[in-house]
């Protein structure tokens, strides 16, 4: 942002901002294709807008505020002049939609909007600067708009976008007068003469801004000019002659309304706090992370019912006195335990521990310098199943914690996963967000003796002791909070049966690690390198030259003009050649450059998934990647660090890089488990459909039984080609597939599609109502919910936009069933691991990739531990239709196949 702080902070400023003009500029100044949510939402225009909102509240620090819009393109100036803006092409459809959505981001953020049927945004603008003027404030509009211009005085400036909405420059009544040589207040007459493109006004030909200016400064004004239009000489005076009445109607039309009837007064528009529950729901929707952090970081929000910072009595223990502040206040209730250190690829360390009890005591202690006597006492408490402990995203420093040869026992609450539980949608889950949230409380970090609310009762000035002790003080109160909310909607169960433990069994995997062939990896990144340069030179010779294959712009230039393909999906930048473009269009052309394109970017892929790895290993050899819980919505968990759930699976490119994980030393085999069609017998047994639950019965190949249903035919007649429809349509069904998806999916038409969809729904029936129940349900209820409870809200499931509410019901039929998959899988590996445990094996869980396991098995356990890993995954929960778990024993991953 290049506008500069206002000279006047001091003085009341009234923003006035163009809500259309400046969405639309947003929109192209952000590459659609970057910018939508998982759901499909496109929300560029709303990213930008929002972005441009908070730089210009930050840098102007307005007292009022309102933003106009726009109704509809029938305004008094239409019907004065049937052309007025005639000349402006339909909105992408990528922007339709999103004007609703920024208006939605206004109302989370307490700003007043407004419209005026038959009037613009620009007309609302007048009427509100020249009474917020007339009121003694400074007013500012910001808009891409320059029929505003006529507006700038001593009081009014404009903000105007010079490149996206990120750089305004400031125009006041000198800038105006320098740029278009006429004063702000003769701009429409300079305008009337020289004509406006946007608004499809016709100017006079031959005659540009100078002799306008002219004309203008010596008749003194427009209306003079038009009364002495005979005394011009020339073929410009000839012009304006001939077009008097276009002058006279331009300068009509472009006047804008200052005396609008608006419900809102100047002192309606004072800045009001923002909603700071709303923003978090929206942004949550919208996936806006980062633009959440800012609008936190530049422009808090002072709740009405804030009850200000935490207040926090505490100490630095001193050698000796550990044992004796755990006897005195961590043996009752629940102490909030916040760690630092550093901790990453299953391993760490910690150099401090802050606590904080229930009787309101708290403590800070450097673990570095411990005596043999405080080390004992720290770790028996640590360790004290009994003595209750909450922390915030605790995964991270138990790893730091088992690096010191501590144990952790007694975790009661992770405020992070409770959070997450709450709202699976929010995507951050920062504890001074959540206490703001939750507690209406300031999280007072950066500083000591009680900075932004907190109050420090402390006899140092130590930074790191004080926000640590805050921190552990307020993870005590939002465990309280969090929990009581989970209780209110069932949720309580499901974070301390299944996702708790499961924290401990993950960071288990992630110290342990999967072992590597370090010297095969080397080989397979220079297999695929030369595979990359192999494919280059392919597509250069099919050319006859060489280009960027990396540069859409050149590839654009090749496929469509040069070699006249079939055009893509318009965006922007012109025709689009992402992947599934191209893709379809060599299935259109199959020419042989597009193969080689194809080809080419595939081993760049896959290079680079070899390079994340061979990066990934650690000095002992094996790689240690990172699992998220509170990424997916649906209960998934997350590999990240290197993402090992992004490895091809069914390709031989993905088993060649499975073949580089092998069983490390010590171990006999790896043994790998998953399940068979889980989704589909989840499907089964929540619908009660007969017809599914036989077709999983009989024991034979589930897609061809329900295939030979659907098309009649004995199951041996069955074609591969039918039961490839029908294997699109039964795992389709469980992640909202609609006709026009599996239309593309198959390759056929639409109606085609549709056909076969309600084919499908005549043999099963059970399976139409189930899936129109669930969407009826969560419209009724606001959410979903999975075989354990785990809830998904989708408050869009009664939205009036109509591309929000069908992308919400997909979202609506998909989670219950893949939420379900992934809490039956957690709650396998929580059976497996105790059942290793009971067993005193030593054999031990390694990974878990959607929905399969991998193990690495001692000697002398295979046919026990295989036994085991079957009947604790085959009976995670109980169904009508029974969990198939698939095993299979091998050196490598890829041996280990099934």
């Amino acid at each position: 942002m290049t506008t500069p702080t206002s000279p006047h902070a001091e003085q009341p400023t009234l923003l006035l901002i163009d809500g259309h003009s400046i969405a639309y500029r947003a929109f192209f100044a952000l590459p659609v294709e970057n910018f939508s949510t998982t759901t499909g939402q496109h929300t560029n225009a709303v990213y930008g807008f929002t972005s441009m909102l908070i730089n210009v509240l930050r840098d102007e620090q307005p007292t009022h505020l309102a933003v106009a819009f726009d109704v509809s393109r029938k305004t008094f100036r239409s019907e004065r002049y049937a052309d007025y803006k005639a000349n402006r092409s339909a909105s992408p459809a990528e922007f339709t939609g999103q004007i609703g959505l920024i208006k939605e981001v206004l109302d989370a953020l307490n700003v007043v909007h407004l419209e005026r049927e038959g009037f613009e945004a620009d007309d609302i603008i007048a009427t509100l600067a020249r009474r917020g003027a007339a009121a003694g404030l400074r007013v500012l509009i910001c808009t891409g708009d320059r029929d505003t211009l006529q507006l700038v005085n001593d009081q009014v400036t404009v903000l105007y976008p010079r490149k996206g909405v990120s750089d305004l420059a400031r125009l006041d009544p000198a800038t105006v007068e320098e740029r278009y040589l006429v004063a702000p207040s003769r701009y429409p007459e300079l305008a009337a003469l020289v004509g406006e493109s946007s608004d499809n006004l016709p100017g006079v030909p031959g005659v540009g801004p100078k002799t306008a200016a002219k004309w203008l400064a010596a008749y003194d004004g427009l209306e003079n000019l038009l009364i002495h239009a005979g005394e011009l000489t020339g073929k410009a005076g000839e012009s304006l002659r001939e077009r008097l009445a276009d002058v006279a109607r331009n300068r009509e039309l472009n006047a804008l309304v200052g005396d609008l009837e608006l419900p809102v007064g100047v002192d309606d528009l004072a800045r009001r706090d923002w909603d700071r529950e709303a923003v978090h729901s929206l942004f949550d929707g919208l996936e806006f992370r980062v633009l959440r952090d800012r609008l936190l970081e530049t422009l808090p929000a002072e709740d009405a019912g804030s009850q200000g910072g935490f207040e926090v009595s505490g100490e630095i223990l001193g050698a000796g006195a550990v044992g004796a502040w755990l006897d005195a206040h961590a043996r009752a209730g629940v102490v909030g335990l916040d760690v630092s250190g550093h901790w990453r690829a299953g391993a760490g360390d910690v150099t401090g521990l802050a606590l904080a009890a229930a009787d309101g005591a708290a403590a800070w202690l450097d673990v570095t310098g411990l005596s043999p006597e405080d080390d004992r006492a720290l770790a028996a408490w640590l360790a004290d199943d009994s003595a209750a402990k909450a922390m915030h995203d605790a995964k991270g420093p138990l790893l730091a914690i088992w690096s010191r040869g501590w144990e952790l026992s007694g975790l009661a609450s992770d405020t992070q996963l409770a959070a997450y539980l709450l709202r699976p949608d929010q995507r951050v889950y920062d504890l001074a967000d959540l206490t703001a949230r939750h507690l209406r409380r300031d999280l007072a970090v950066a500083g000591s003796g009680g900075a932004d609310g907190a109050q420090a009762a402390f006899s140092f000035d130590d930074t790191e002791s004080h926000d640590a002790m805050v921190r552990a003080r307020a993870v005590i109160d939002l465990a309280t909070a969090l929990e009581d909310e989970l209780d209110a909607q069932g949720g309580a169960r499901l974070l301390r049966e299944v996702e708790l433990p499961l924290t401990r069994t993950l960071a288990t995997m992630e110290r342990i690690g999967v072992a590597v062939d370090l010297d095969y990896l080397h080989r397979l990144h220079a297999d695929f390198d030369a595979a990359v340069v192999a494919a280059e030179a392919d597509a250069f010779a099919v050319l006859g030259r060489p280009i960027n294959l990396g540069s859409p712009k050149q590839l654009q230039a090749v496929l469509f003009d040069e070699l006249g393909m079939p055009k893509t999906r318009r965006t922007l930048t012109g025709y689009t050649t992402d992947a599934e473009s191209l893709e379809n269009l060599f299935a259109r052309t199959e020419h042989p450059f597009l193969a080689h394109l194809l080809r080419h970017r595939d081993q760049i892929r896959l290079r680079q998934t070899v390079e994340g790895l061979l990066k990934a290993v650690a000095d002992d050899g094996r790689i240690h990647t990172t699992y998220v819980q509170t990424i997916a919505a649906t209960g998934r968990l997350s590999s990240t660090d290197p993402n090992l759930q992004n490895i091809p699976i069914r390709t031989e490119a993905g088993r060649r890089i499975r073949e580089a994980f092998v069983v490390g030393e010590g171990y006999e085999t790896l043994l790998t488990a998953d399940y068979s069609q889980i989704e589909m017998r989840i499907m089964a047994d929540q619908s009660g459909d007969d017809g599914l639950i036989e077709a999983f019965a009989s024991g034979q190949d589930f897609h061809s039984i329900t295939a030979s249903r659907v098309f009649g035919v004995p199951s041996d007649e069955v074609t591969s080609a039918m039961r490839a429809r029908i294997k699109a349509m039964n795992y389709g069904l469980a992640y909202g597939l609609s006709a026009f998806g599996l239309s593309q999916q198959l390759k056929i038409e639409v109606s085609e599609a549709r056909g076969l969809m309600e084919e499908y729904f005549e043999r099963f029936g059970h399976v139409r109502d189930y899936l129109q129940e669930i969407v009826a349900t969560a419209r009724r209820t606001g959410f979903t919910e999975t075989v354990l409870g785990r809830r998904r809200y989708l408050p869009d499931l009664t939205s009036s936009n109509r591309q929000r509410r069908e992308m919400a019901e997909r979202a609506a039929l998909n989670a219950p069933i893949q939420g379900s998959a992934a809490d039956i899988i957690k709650v396998a590996m929580l059976d497996v691991e105790t059942a290793i445990a009971s067993n005193g094996l030593r054999s031990r869980m390694l990974l878990q990739v959607h929905d399969e396991l991998v193990f690495e098995v001692a000697p002398g356990e295979r046919d026990v531990f295989e036994a085991l890993v079957r009947d604790r995954m085959g009976h995670a929960v109980e169904m009508r239709v029974p969990l198939e778990v698939s095993v299979g024993a091998g050196r490598s991953w890829h041996d280990a196949a099934h």
